[in-house]
């Protein structure tokens, strides 16, 4: 009589953790790749979501997240094309869309991506120039990232995008940049002041033109700075008039009188 309640208790023990161990629940953003006695159950062995219902010790599930990855490449040191050493890091941005290959496929998909994002970036980055990596970012991102997702796609695994973050470059490096941009400053200053010397001198070289042809022009400009003159001083300036500038005034009344 007392033995009965304990075989039943244990029974029932045994049955619930069965049980426990049959169901399972995955998100939305989960699935789940089942293995039966070691070989993917059906065609791809994948499942989820929601509930799902495995055989005790026979079958065993192996979680993956759908979710978009963004992984930090660890900054590495690179040789640039024109010998220059920088140390450079960037961000992975990959996510898996076949869950049976990133398990079946590799090892450790995440482990894998990693590195070979740290091998493709000092590869890439180590074929192109100081300059190129300075002004042509975009093109160098998306350079890296079809290299790297060519290579994760038979591991089930998609890289949307790959950005470099940050590029330090040496001292010295940074100092020979400084004087290159001032220089280059300086260099556009005198080009804009060079032409604004030479449109100056295209002006006045059309009104000395116009002056030469209209000697009455001359005239009125040569009498318009006199009173300017007179203006801005409160001394009285006594200016020497040339017989020139009164002899179109003096053809003109020599006419009327003839």
């Amino acid at each position: 009589m007392v033995q009965f309640p304990v075989v039943s208790i244990i029974l029932i023990f045994f049955a619930i953790l069965i049980l426990s161990n049959s169901i399972r629940v995955l998100r939305e953003y989960e699935r789940g790749v089942v293995f039966r006695l070691g070989r993917l159950v059906g065609n791809n062995g994948v499942r989820g979501p929601g509930l799902i219902f495995l055989i005790p010790v026979i079958d065993k599930m192996v979680r993956v997240s759908l979710r978009t990855v963004v992984m930090d490449v660890p900054t590495q040191d690179v040789i640039t094309q024109d010998n220059v050493s920088i140390k450079v890091n960037a961000v992975v941005y990959f996510r898996v869309i076949e869950p049976q290959k990133a398990i079946v496929g590799v090892e450790n998909f995440l482990m894998a991506t990693s590195q070979l994002s740290q091998t493709t970036l000092r590869s890439v980055l180590g074929q192109s120039e100081l300059d190129d990596l300075l002004s042509q970012r975009e093109k160098i991102n998306h350079r890296l990232q079809q290299i790297i997702d060519s290579n994760t796609e038979p591991w089930g695994v998609k890289v949307s995008n790959v950005e470099v973050k940050q590029i330090d470059l040496p001292q010295e490096m940074q100092r020979a940049m400084a004087k290159q941009a001032e220089a280059e400053r300086e260099r556009r200053s005198k080009v804009i002041a060079a032409e604004g010397e030479f449109q100056a001198s295209q002006r006045l070289a059309d009104a000395a033109k116009i002056l030469a042809d209209q000697p009455s022009a001359l005239t009125l400009r040569y009498l318009q700075t006199l009173r300017e003159i007179a203006t801005e001083n409160n001394s009285t300036t006594i200016f020497p008039v040339p017989i020139d500038l009164l002899t179109p005034f003096l053809n003109s009344s020599i006419k009327k009188v003839e």
